[in-house]
């Protein structure tokens, strides 16, 4: 082999892989960015549930306390009662929706999987990619 084929082998050689390091670290920081996302909406979201919680809590306990006051004398269990009922109803309602919003329809680092899958359909031509 001559020199100059085989400094031209290695130069592209040397260029392959710093293609490929330059690829692993915009993924990496692509992963990088979508997990400080995913930290700050997780954080936001618990800090405001949290201070709703402890407002509704407040309000509903003196919503609670003036009803059964207002009530006469023999009604007070009955309201007691009736809201039990609603609030635990609402819970259940509530828990239901919150359970329903913290699953992701697209799962984890949904965007860095994508990119990979694109590298990968682009390194490797097959029938499952479009």
């Amino acid at each position: 082999m001559s020199d100059t084929h085989r400094a031209g082998l290695f130069a592209s050689l040397r260029q392959l892989t710093a293609t490929a390091l330059e690829m692993l670290q915009v993924r990496l920081e692509l992963l990088g960015t979508e997990l400080e996302l995913e930290k700050r909406r997780l954080v936001e979201g618990f800090l405001i549930g949290v201070a709703a919680m402890v407002f509704f809590t407040v309000g509903l306990m003196l919503l609670c306390g003036f009803i059964i006051l207002l009530c006469w004398e023999g009604y007070r269990l009955a309201a007691l009662a009736s809201l039990c009922l609603l609030f635990l109803g609402l819970g259940g309602v509530l828990y239901v929706q919150s359970r329903k919003r913290l699953t992701s329809p697209f799962g984890m680092f949904y965007a860095t999987t994508t990119e990979l899958q694109n590298d990968r359909c682009h390194i490797q031509p097959s029938d499952r990619c479009e």
